[in-house]
């Protein structure tokens, strides 16, 4: 494993499982979230976007968490290896819930220089809220990734699913 693209569901711990299989691997971490979201949450245009995952890709190794769908075209030519974290329902969301307050609480600027930071008001009143996302998305993205094994046989990637901590923490001791 080279080149690596960790997808699940928002809250599902990906960012905690990239860091620490990229720190076991000494691949670069290389989180989709900034590499898409610009000062004051402004998005790029896909242009921009594509442009910016390209060039953090184009190195012999890394470990990518994130999903973003439209950039498979990018990233899954260049993976040898595509993490599906899919924990149940209720783990991902308390997970999430619990990331949601301290992030809101704290006001820790999420990705360096762009002031980003959660908080209460976007959090829990707003439609933008990552809880609504959330609940919006879980099962939309459990069927399609549930459909990802076999694209990645026709595309020559491995596909792996961890369905719990437990085999999460497997795979981080096996993994060399």
């Amino acid at each position: 494993m080279k080149r690596i693209n960790v997808i699940g569901t928002t809250g599902s711990g990906k960012s905690t499982f990239s860091k620490r299989l990229s720190e076991k691997l000494g691949a670069p971490y290389l989180q989709m979230d900034e590499i898409f979201w610009k000062p004051n949450w402004q998005e790029p245009s896909d242009e921009e976007f594509f442009a910016n995952l390209n060039k953090a890709t184009d190195q012999p190794m890394w470990v990518l968490d994130g999903n973003f769908t439209r950039t498979n075209h990018i990233k899954w030519p260049k993976v040898d290896t595509v993490i599906w974290i899919d924990l149940p329902f209720f783990t991902s969301f308390s997970q999430l819930l619990k990331r949601t307050i301290l992030r809101s609480v704290s006001k820790k600027e999420l990705w360096p220089g762009t002031g980003n930071r959660e908080s209460i008001k976007k959090s829990f009143f707003s439609t933008d809220s990552i809880l609504v996302w959330f609940l919006k998305t879980y099962w939309k993205n459990k069927k399609r990734y549930t459909k990802l094994e076999q694209i990645g046989k026709e595309q020559n990637f491995e596909f792996i699913r961890l369905g719990s901590r437990k085999e999460i923490e497997q795979f981080l001791r096996e993994v060399k």
